[in-house]
């Protein structure tokens, strides 16, 4: 039948002439099943210790609660994200802190490199396997409050390690004190690259491997230098690995507190007390929940944008992890 017009009408699409999904094979289902059972178990764990505690505290950055049982809890508005700039003891604990700890994080992040970075280019270029690969990552599952105690005893001022082989060498004139600024701002970051070390060594030894074989033949066969090399193959490839390493570190630095309460962090030492410290102490030292739990948002937050951002640049780049 024609229509008014004299043309045909349109014939309307049929399920028959839809597009239809591949349907999965008992194989593919049974595939899929196993990743989904493996992966529960951690998605579970982070949605009930990150996500469902992240929602839960959320409304308690707005009210004046000072412990978890505080039975009359006040409505303040924003008055906790105001008081670290309004409030003069606030303010005297909080930018000091910070200051302690940006400058831990530039030393511990250089760290990463010094460490991590040598140690996967000797990994990749003379071919250490196996038994040295456990022996590096070993210290990575030292704790911190053990890493910590092991600093108070290697710089022990009468029978330290460290500070009794400094002094026979004369390097030092007397022995250095690892609760000054001096050891909380340069010992203590070392410290920690040495146990991230194995961890930031797998990192950079994955985007290492990750280059073709190819590119580095032909490199070398045309003259380049070692330095040439890195600069020009090595590290441009490895764009993700030194995103990954910098989120980490970033975020590791920001995140360390066991091996400050082993150097006094929470007993009085001023030079121990960064910010995660000075979050613990307002939170339940001083029974200010609801103000150490906004001001550990207020740090983090910034954080987590550049974290975001850094993951925008390397797509903008032309690199995916």
């Amino acid at each position: 039948m024609q229509s008014v017009s004299g043309k045909s009408p349109t014939p309307r699409p049929t399920s028959h002439s839809r597009r239809e999904r591949p349907r999965m094979s008992r194989r593919q289902r049974r595939r899929m099943l196993q990743d989904w059972a493996l992966l529960s178990p951690q998605l579970i764990l982070f949605v009930g210790l990150t996500i469902v505690p992240l929602m839960v505290g959320i409304p308690v950055l707005f009210t004046d609660r000072s412990t978890f049982i505080d039975p009359q809890v006040n409505f303040i508005g924003f008055d906790n994200f105001t008081r670290v700039f309004t409030d003069a003891a606030i303010a005297s604990d909080y930018w000091p802190a910070l200051a302690r700890t940006v400058r831990f994080s530039i030393l511990n992040y250089l760290m990463v490199f010094a460490f991590g970075l040598t140690l996967a280019l000797l990994m990749y270029e003379i071919g250490f396997r196996g038994g040295f690969f456990t022996i590096i990552y070993l210290p990575w599952i030292i704790s911190g409050l053990a890493l910590g105690f092991m600093a108070l005893m290697l710089f022990a001022e009468s029978t330290g390690t460290v500070n009794l082989l400094l002094l026979k060498l004369g390097w030092i004139e007397r022995p250095v004190n690892i609760k000054l600024e001096a050891g909380t701002t340069v010992i203590l970051p070392i410290l920690v690259g040495w146990k991230a070390a194995g961890f930031n060594m797998a990192i950079f030894l994955a985007g290492l491997l990750s280059i073709p074989k190819e590119t580095i033949e032909a490199a070398a066969v045309d003259g380049a230098s070692y330095w040439q090399r890195l600069t020009r193959i090595y590290f441009p490839q490895m764009i993700p690995s030194f995103i990954i390493a910098t989120t980490f570190a970033l975020l590791g630095s920001f995140k360390v507190f066991d091996e400050l309460v082993a150097l006094g962090g929470l007993s009085g030492n001023r030079e121990a007390q960064f910010l995660s410290v000075i979050f613990v102490r307002y939170g339940f030292a001083l029974e200010r929940l609801s103000l150490g739990m906004t001001l550990a948002v207020e740090t983090f937050l910034p954080l987590t944008i550049l974290a975001v951002f850094l993951q925008r640049l390397q797509r903008r780049s032309g690199h995916e992890v």
